[in-house]
């Protein structure tokens, strides 16, 4: 279900424009740290000790405004973002695509333009990792599902603990917004118009 929602959500014809996917760097560092562990490839080491170059910028402004982020990220992490590729570049021109490194550095070659998206928006996160944690709960809790009582009943379950959850991350109570948001359903709140139901465009006065 979730590959079916990122689809819908990246194609060019939605109402209200398709969505850029921010790729996560922790993601791609554990990529490398697979290989590292397991081989000890310099390559790999290389790699994350560029990767924790960019950590180390954003720890210095995680809590600031977004607009703060940004001119940051520009001035210091940029440049470093751009070293990166031409590393990327060298490194995979002299290894074989098909041994166990090769694949790893073709996976972040490949999302190169969503990993780089967190540098022009302040308000992105550079991984998912936060994301991950407040979901946790959900996951450790998905045996609950097998009791859904059928397949529908189990997407349903998804896509209710998803808004929850989204509600949560949007400082939205989320009693509140599910029952405004099904009494507008009820009124007839036009489909093409749907993006104003999502949690983080709630108005919380209702």
């Amino acid at each position: 279900m979730a590959i079916r929602v990122i689809i819908a959500l990246t194609k060019p014809g939605r109402n209200s424009g398709s969505v850029k996917l921010a790729y996560c760097w922790a993601h791609a560092r554990r990529k490398l740290k697979e290989v590292h562990d397991r081989d000890g490839s310099p390559i790999a080491g290389d790699g994350l000790r560029r990767i924790a170059e960019f950590y180390k910028i954003e720890a210095e402004i995680r809590g600031k405004p977004a607009a703060e982020r940004k001119a940051v990220r520009q001035e210091k992490t940029k440049p470093l973002i751009e070293a990166f590729e031409i590393w990327l570049k060298t490194v995979r021109s002299r290894i074989s695509a098909k041994s166990r490194l090769g694949d790893k550095l073709s996976y972040i070659a490949k999302h190169m333009d969503g990993l780089k998206l967190f540098l022009d928006d302040g308000a992105i996160e550079m991984d998912s990792n936060v994301v991950e944690r407040t979901i946790r709960p959900i996951a450790l809790n998905r045996k609950n599902a097998l009791f859904a009582g059928h397949d529908e009943g189990g997407r349903n379950w998804g896509r209710i603990a998803s808004l929850i959850e989204t509600c949560k991350l949007n400082d939205v109570e989320p009693y509140a917004y599910l029952k405004a948001t099904l009494e507008a359903i009820a009124a007839g709140h036009p489909a093409a118009r749907i993006d104003e139901l999502m949690p983080w465009n709630f108005d919380r006065a209702r």
